[in-house]
């Protein structure tokens, strides 16, 4: 049985909700980013890729948002009507606030890093105005970055979507989406991110992102994934996955069953991107009601595919294209139930 039940007569499948942003990738690869002279501009950040890869899968996405009032803006719109991603809530920042820049440096397949420029950030200027009670009503699953939590009026925007979404029955999916820029405290971090993860129905991150959720310190033994898992199953959550790199990720359902997640074996091209694939993969399955190991395994090969391309918005896969991944790897075992109070 399915752990989460979705309205089937909601016409939209998902909206994101977050940063639109403007990836910078390096054409000249294994070299850092000061030896680069080209770059390919593809559109980027964590909730717009999704909704990119949600669209690629399928399903009918949405997108709430803001985006600067000039021709990188225009950028963000057209990339989304071109992939029938729906453009109607996003909104121009009007005080001159600019599209967040991120420039990727591919320095080796598993060595890559990010340099984001975000002052004045253009998705920050959303406000609780401009969120539509019946454009989330409309919707089966609403998915809040972590980010879009860093600075008002956007956060107040995100509490007034998630406060709709639990009116009507929408579905919250928290990606905690750690980035320390615009945070002004830890234990601010700490004091937002645990209200949304109190609110949600889904929530996924990192370890280190479920500390700061936590207000731990990162690496701190004393608390164990599963006692994490319990906490926000407890609040209502039926699906806790912490992530851990390179040793996979657990995924913790309200069923009481959890899974380890490895990766497929693929050549890297570059060591970012993955996560967005994953999630969409992720929610995929979920909206098709699959058992969550369908889900994880879907996820986790949407992933290797993505970092294995240049682009991460442009190399999101239909589903079609993932079976055949899958179905050509049958020997890698990358799901396997664990105990409930398994460490990695």
């Amino acid at each position: 049985m399915a752990l989460l039940e979705f309205d089937k007569s909601k016409p939209m499948d998902i909206i994101p909700m977050g940063r639109a942003a403007i990836d910078f990738n390096p054409n000249e690869l294994n070299r850092t980013l000061d030896q680069v002279r080209t770059f390919t501009m593809y559109l980027g950040g964590s909730p717009a890729n999704i909704a990119v890869g949600m669209a690629a899968l399928g399903k009918k996405s949405g997108f709430i948002g803001a985006v600067s009032d000039d021709q990188f803006g225009t950028f963000i719109e057209n990339f989304f009507k071109n992939r029938n991603i729906d453009t109607s809530q996003i909104i121009r920042a009007k005080n001159g606030e600019k599209l967040g820049l991120t420039f990727t440096e591919i320095s080796s397949p598993t060595d890559s890093q990010i340099l984001m420029y975000r002052n004045m950030a253009a998705d920050f200027a959303v406000s609780p105005e401009d969120i539509s009670e019946e454009y989330i009503k409309n919707s089966k699953i609403l998915l809040v970055s972590g980010t879009a939590l860093a600075a008002s009026p956007s956060r107040e925007a995100c509490f007034m979507a998630i406060r709709y979404a639990k009116k009507h029955n929408t579905k919250v999916i928290f990606d905690i989406d750690y980035r320390p820029y615009n945070w002004k405290s830890l234990s601010e971090v700490s004091i937002y991110y645990s209200l949304a993860a109190q609110m949600s129905d889904v929530i996924m991150g990192s370890r280190e992102e479920f500390d700061l959720t936590e207000n731990l310190q990162y690496g701190n033994n004393s608390v164990s994934d599963y006692e994490i898992a319990d906490k926000y199953i407890e609040l209502g959550n039926k699906i806790v996955i912490i992530k851990h790199g390179k040793k996979g990720s657990v995924a913790y359902g309200a069923d009481g069953k959890a899974y380890k997640v490895n990766s497929y074996k693929v050549k890297l091209l570059k060591s970012f991107g993955g996560g967005d694939a994953y999630g969409s993969a992720f929610i995929y399955g979920l909206l098709e009601h699959w058992e969550l190991p369908e889900c994880l395994r879907h996820a986790t090969a949407h992933a290797a595919m993505v970092v294995a391309s240049h682009s991460c918005s442009e190399a999101m896969q239909d589903i079609v294209s993932i079976d055949k991944f899958i179905n050509e790897r049958k020997d890698e075992q990358v799901i396997t139930p664990v105990d409930w109070k398994v460490v990695l």
